[in-house]
């Protein structure tokens, strides 16, 4: 085991990248003051300017654009990011001329000019500089390892995951062996990368452990407790998932779960009444931009073949109380009966029609579900609302599956800009997963952040 040169902490990063937006934000927007002649060759403004470089900051944050872990050389992250500097330039001129009385220092006609070009020039600096960041990270990071502590059996079930989630690092896998009786070569193994690590020998992601930690002996937590307080990150397998993977393992779920670690704050009064609120604010909002965008639909709907133009189905809620879903209608009048695969809708699905695909690649179907969040039967945000027939099927199948019903189902949500849509068991156990995690997890950030992503799934097909 070679020798690595560490990479910088994630906190040194983090703090490095919001010192070059603000010093990129506030060059930017001055050098489009002095361009537009809104101030003189030697006036430098920073507070003039606070509004947008907070909003800037704060949209950039929801994506994770702060986080060393992010890979921002994907394609993926250079669409939200760009999003996101798009949603905070947005909510800078709207905060500004709607909300902040008239004479305030960012009132003038050019002062919109200088924000909106600003913001052109900062969506590919802030970029460049972070792909520049995100390569200095990989060199830095040499080959990096996972070390895992588990049995044989949780051991192949990570492997597996680390594999699905594309996993870079590579994952040295020590195993304590469950009976006592049993030889510990494997232990063994696990005193010589803990001295690896121990003498910087081995550079080190994160150690990860098994939940029940019954079979470690007492030198073992002595040397992981102090590799812990050195700065090596260790977690337990199920807290491993929720940082890294930003969801909650299956295997952890049981009947008492629920009680044990709760999910207070998703259903906390106060929080529910602001999120209800909210809802109906935004809702009215969006049908009100959305009935001419409805009614067009509508429109080439009834033109296809004369039939009815909504789709209504019963859905199952909060709590599981049923309710009625009501979307533009995609399907043929008279589908094939409805047995096997034909509960899913599959890719190139004979069933849909022409306008249908249109609709449903631009989520235009999904409109008519406002009313379902004005009549209270939705969230804007929460996981899928299932069809009853199908959440028959998988809480006779899937253990905990219940528990989603904790919250309102919304028109769109964590698993839903997460994971693809799927036509299966496996990918309804996947989504669970995000929709345990949004559930445990909930907070009015989180929901920032997947409209942020529901925006670049629209806008680029992906999921459903």
């Amino acid at each position: 085991m070679t020798n690595t040169r560490r990479m910088a902490h994630p906190r040194t990063i983090a703090l490095g990248l919001v010192a070059l937006d603000v010093g990129a934000s506030v060059l930017v927007f001055n050098l489009m003051n002095h361009f537009r002649g809104v101030a003189g060759a030697n006036e430098i403004e920073v507070l003039r300017f606070a509004a947008p470089i907070i909003a800037m900051m704060a949209a950039t944050y929801l994506i994770q654009g702060y986080h060393a872990r992010t890979d921002m050389l994907k394609v993926d992250y250079a669409s939200q990011h760009t999003i996101a500097l798009a949603g905070a330039m947005l909510a800078t001129l709207l905060l500004t001329y709607a909300v902040v009385p008239p004479g305030y220092e960012l009132a003038p006609q050019s002062s919109r000019i200088v924000i909106g070009l600003s913001f052109l020039v900062l969506v590919p600096l802030t970029l460049t500089y972070r792909r520049l960041v995100y390569l200095r990270i990989i060199a830095s990071r040499g080959e990096r390892s996972l070390v895992f502590l588990g049995d044989p059996a949780s051991r192949e079930t990570f492997r597996a995951e680390c594999e699905r989630m594309h996993m870079s690092q590579r994952v040295i896998f020590t195993v304590v062996n469950a009976e006592p009786s049993a030889p510990d070569r494997e232990l063994g193994l696990f005193h010589e990368v803990l001295e690896e690590i121990e003498n910087h020998r081995l550079d080190v992601e994160a150690i990860v452990l098994r939940e029940t930690a019954r079979e470690l002996t007492p030198e073992i937590s002595r040397r992981l407790v102090q590799l812990y307080f050195a700065g090596v990150p260790t977690y337990t397998l199920e807290l491993f998932h929720q940082v890294y993977w930003q969801k909650i393992p299956l295997y952890r779920l049981n009947q008492t779960w629920l009680f044990q670690e709760g999910f207070e704050i998703a259903r906390e009064p106060v929080f529910e009444r602001i999120k209800r609120a909210s809802d109906v604010v935004l809702a009215l909002f969006g049908l009100v931009l959305a009935t001419p965008l409805i009614a067009a639909g509508a429109l080439a709907v009834w033109l296809q073949d004369r039939g009815p133009i909504f789709f209504a189905q019963t859905r199952v809620g909060k709590n599981h109380v049923p309710f009625r879903v009501f979307k533009l209608r995609t399907m043929r009048v008279s589908p094939v009966e409805v047995t096997g695969d034909a509960l899913y809708t599959l890719p190139d699905d004979a069933r849909i029609t022409r306008v249908g695909r249109f609709l449903r690649a631009t989520r235009l179907d999904e409109f008519p579900q406002l009313w379902n969040v004005l009549r209270g039967d939705m969230s804007l945000i929460g996981p899928r609302a299932e069809w009853e027939r199908l959440v028959l099927i998988y809480e006779n199948e899937i253990p905990c599956y219940h528990f989603r019903h904790l919250v309102k189902p919304g028109i769109t949500g964590w698993a839903q800009v997460n994971y693809p849509y799927g036509g299966s068991i496996g990918d309804t156990l996947r989504k669970l997963e995000y929709d345990l995690y949004y559930i445990r997890h909930f907070s009015f950030l989180l929901d920032a952040t997947i409209v942020l992503k529901t925006i670049h799934v629209i806008l680029f097909g992906k999921g459903r």
